[in-house]
């Protein structure tokens, strides 16, 4: 196990960040390693391994842990992930963890659902409701997209206030480590709404070069799913969560944490393309 360092508050802790490498995960524990806390990364390739889908090894990663970042995969709101998330808490209350953080969905029934089975597990716990991360145009999904130069989705004219997955990273930081978070759920968004249309406008602005969105009807973006094996078929119903509004507002969760503004998704776009990440 990894030699424990004392946070800020004077207590010894190791953190398990499930989901380490991904987008925000990578982005926690980059920010813990700089404070000098003990990280452990939880992955299929970590030491010890983590997967979502062998419980037999959660008992090993948790060993020694106080407090955890929970991210899902796929997503919070499919099926199975309410009685995965149950098991885990349970384990991990069994394990001697102390806090849980959540990141989960905004607008998602089945993520509520097992935001409130990993309520009751007994640890402290915070929630991080989060929309659509602006990086899924550069480290998720939409990446080939975007080199391709359109961006062919079944949104329609719907609008989303992309989330910058720094500012999730710097707030559920400052969930694990103070005590004024526990308890409580924080909404995350950017500061404006934009639909896939103007989302398209930024990053040619951004690249110099013409992306073009297309919309297309769920049933061929169904079909290009059940082509893929990384992605269920589940997943557009993510998008039908989108056209029907119901995350079509602001929320503040950025500036209740941390006391400034969230970063809009020009900065993001301008920052991402500089890296040449988009170059064809």
């Amino acid at each position: 196990m990894a030699e424990t360092q004392k946070n800020v508050q004077g207590v010894s802790s190791d953190v398990l960040v499930i989901g380490g490498r991904g987008k925000t995960g990578k982005r926690v524990v980059e920010r813990l390693t700089a404070q000098g806390r003990a990280v452990r990364v939880g992955s299929r390739s970590g030491q010890p391994a983590f997967d979502w889908t062998e419980p037999e090894g959660w008992a090993a990663a948790l060993d020694g842990v106080d407090r955890v970042y929970v991210t899902y995969y796929p997503d919070l709101g499919f099926p199975g992930a309410e009685e995965r998330i149950a098991s885990f808490a349970e384990v991990a209350v069994a394990a001697g963890v102390r806090r849980l953080v959540l990141l989960s969905g905004r607008g998602e029934e089945g993520a509520q659902r097992a935001e409130e089975r990993l309520k009751d597990s007994g640890a402290d716990w915070t929630v991080v409701r989060a929309g659509w991360f602006a990086q899924n145009f550069d480290e998720g999904i939409f990446v080939e997209d975007v080199r391709a130069g359109t961006i062919a989705l079944p949104t329609g004219d719907a609008v989303e206030p992309f989330v910058d997955a720094d500012d999730i990273a710097d707030v559920v930081v400052a969930a694990l480590s103070d005590d004024r978070h526990i308890g409580r759920t924080y909404e995350l968004t950017g500061p404006r709404l934009m639909g896939f249309a103007e989302v398209a406008a930024e990053l040619s602005k951004a690249t110099g070069r013409e992306i073009a969105y297309v919309p297309v009807s769920d049933e061929a973006y169904r079909a290009v799913l059940r082509e893929l094996e990384d992605l269920p078929e589940e997943f557009a119903e993510l998008f039908e969560m989108l056209r029907d509004g119901r995350n079509a507002q602001i929320a503040h969760g950025v500036r209740e944490v941390l006391g400034r503004e969230p970063r809009d998704f020009s900065a993001y776009a301008r920052d991402a393309a500089a890296t040449g990440v988009w170059d064809v």
